[in-house]
Parts: C-alpha cells; sequence; structure tokens
C-alpha cells in the first residue's frame, strides 16, 4: 500500500493547520509570513490533491468541513510534537559546546582554565574531545576546535590563540647531574622527542650540527608524553615555556637554557565561518581569547612570535 502522505506537501499541511487552528486565512498568512493569496492557494491546492473540501468559505469568515475537522485535528497534534522534537534538539545543541582540541594542550591549559568559563555560562555544558585528526567539525557533531599549525586549514576561520615555542626541560637533578652549562652539553644527555625538533633547537641555539647530540632515545607522537617521561626523570625533552609554566614555576621543570624555537606557526581557534555568529561558539571564542591575552606566558611568546593573540589567519 502507497503512503498517503507521499501525495502531499509537508508544507500545505503546515499551512492548513495554521489556518484551521486560527479559523482565519488572513491571521494564518501573518503567523507563518505569507500573503494571505499564498495560504488560500496552498489550501486549494491540499484540497485538490485530496479530492474533497476542507473549508466551506463565507464572505468574512472560513469554517471546516467534517473531513477538515478530522485533518485538523491530527494536523495539530503532529505540528505539535514536531514543534516540540525540534526546540529539543536545538536547545540541545545550544546547550552542549562541542571542542576537539590536542591532548597536551588540553590538559595543561585549556583544561586549568575551563572552569571559569563554566561558571560565567551556566547554561553551557562543556565536551571535549583529544582527537589529533582535524575534522570537518559540524559533520562530526563539533563546534570549536584547538589546532597547532599554520592557521589555514580548508573550509575553517581561525584566529591566533598563542605561539607554539619550544625549550628544554627537565628536573633540577637532571640539570645538576649532567652539569649543564651550554646548550652543547645536552649531547650528554638522553634526548627525549623528534630528531628534527632537537635539530631545530640545536641550530637555534647555535650547535654546529657536528656537535649536535645523538638521535633521541625516546619518542612519542604527543608532547604530554615526553615531558612527562623529562618529570620521570628520564631525560630531557622539548617542552612549551606556556603549557608547563605552572610545573617551571614550581620547579619540578628547570629550563637550563633560555633559547627556544617555534615548530609552527602556533597554536588556532577554528570554527567553521558560517558558524561564526552562533551564540555558543562566539561566547567560547571571546572567552578563550580573552584569556590568552590575559597569560603573561602567551602574551610574551606572541611578541617575540611578532604575532598579536586574536589576529585572523590568512
Amino acid at each position: 500500500m502507497s503512503d498517503p502522505l507521499s501525495r502531499i506537501p509537508v508544507d500545505a499541511l503546515r499551512v492548513f493547520e495554521a489556518a484551521a487552528r486560527l479559523l482565519s486565512f488572513t491571521r494564518a498568512a501573518e503567523v507563518l509570513g505569507m500573503s494571505q493569496a499564498a495560504v488560500s492557494w496552498r489550501i486549494r491546492d491540499l484540497e485538490q490533491r485530496l479530492e474533497r473540501p476542507l473549508f466551506t468559505r463565507g464572505t468574512r469568515q472560513v469554517a471546516l468541513t467534517p473531513e477538515g475537522e478530522r485533518l485538523a485535528t491530527a494536523a495539530t497534534e503532529a505540528m505539535t510534537l514536531l514543534r516540540r522534537a525540534v526546540a529539543e534538539v536545538i536547545e540541545t545543541d545550544q546547550g552542549v559546546l562541542a571542542v576537539t582540541t590536542l591532548q597536551t594542550l588540553a590538559t595543561q591549559w585549556l583544561a586549568t582554565r575551563l572552569g571559569s568559563f563554566q561558571l560565567a555560562n551556566p547554561d553551557l555544558a562543556v565536551r571535549v574531545d583529544t582527537s589529533p585528526v582535524l575534522s570537518s567539525l559540524s559533520a562530526d557533531g563539533l563546534d570549536v576546535a584547538l589546532r597547532f599549525g599554520s592557521g589555514r586549514w580548508p573550509g575553517l576561520e581561525s584566529r591566533f590563540l598563542m605561539p607554539a615555542v619550544f625549550t628544554p626541560v627537565c628536573t633540577p637533578a637532571m640539570r645538576d647531574r649532567l652539569d649543564l652549562k651550554t646548550p652543547a652539553d645536552l649531547k650528554r644527555a638522553h634526548l627525549v622527542g623528534e630528531p628534527e625538533e632537537w635539530a631545530a633547537w640545536f641550530a637555534a641555539a647555535g650547535v654546529a650540527p657536528a656537535d649536535a647530540a645523538p638521535s633521541p632515545r625516546l619518542t612519542a607522537d604527543n608532547q604530554a608524553m615526553e615531558v612527562a617521561a623529562a618529570l620521570g626523570d628520564q631525560g630531557v625533552a622539548l617542552g612549551s615555556p606556556i603549557l608547563y609554566g605552572r610545573e617551571i614555576e614550581r620547579g619540578l621543570l628547570v629550563r637550563p637554557f633560555k633559547e627556544t624555537v617555534a615548530l609552527a606557526e602556533g597554536y588556532w581557534l577554528c570554527y567553521p565561518p558560517g558558524r561564526r555568529l552562533t551564540p555558543k561558539i562566539a561566547r567560547f571564542r571571546d572567552w578563550v581569547l580573552d584569556t590568552a591575552r590575559t597569560d603573561p606566558a602567551v602574551v610574551e611568546g606572541a611578541r617575540l612570535a611578532g604575532r598579536e593573540v586574536g589576529e585572523a589567519g590568512e
């Protein structure tokens, strides 16, 4: 048996429901933002498709026929359920902010500050995803991304958050044990991290390639694991003095040398350009950029990098 609704445009039922509820084509037109003629035409078309009249038309008023009354009861119930369901979907979407970011940025910077955003926005729940892959966001149910790179990702608008600068970090005991006096002394250390990243730092520190340390003995797929090894007194890692500022301030880690190296253009806030005015995205954007602007380590790093927090990506 064929579906009888396949013959009926859904919009025609919406127009009929409004006219039946208000018993006025004119008032239905006002509610729906249509002309009275358009409402009249939609209902006439619906009657022709059903092959029976739904209204009796007087000079200044309309009334439902018996068939119209039966259809009006069902249409009102159906539209009420649809309106409720759509409202719940919208409220659910607006009530949850889904952020995707990198594990190190999430644990070392975002998580320690996110409480202030939640206090200022008690109507929003925050869901944090730490997938290393930057997806299309909306297609995966995500709202914003905090990412490491150039700031240029197809289909996304980006705003500069903080520089991606790195420097050697280790425990005070490791520094003293190795008697680190000059950058070249690190060739005696157990290095943690990617060889090309260490090569870039040695070059920035003025250490000739021939004098550089041997290849690192431990590498990981994220900064958090590498610095965790350094915290465990397992070697010297390249870490962000911004993300690990608390550990440095507390003396858990030290920077044996002041030299830093930029391994990318920075960390960025990204979102689909068509959603920049979505309230929850706008609120998070304003908060996270303001938070970065009040972080002295971020401000100093951005100054050295010649960047400004909040500037748009190219």
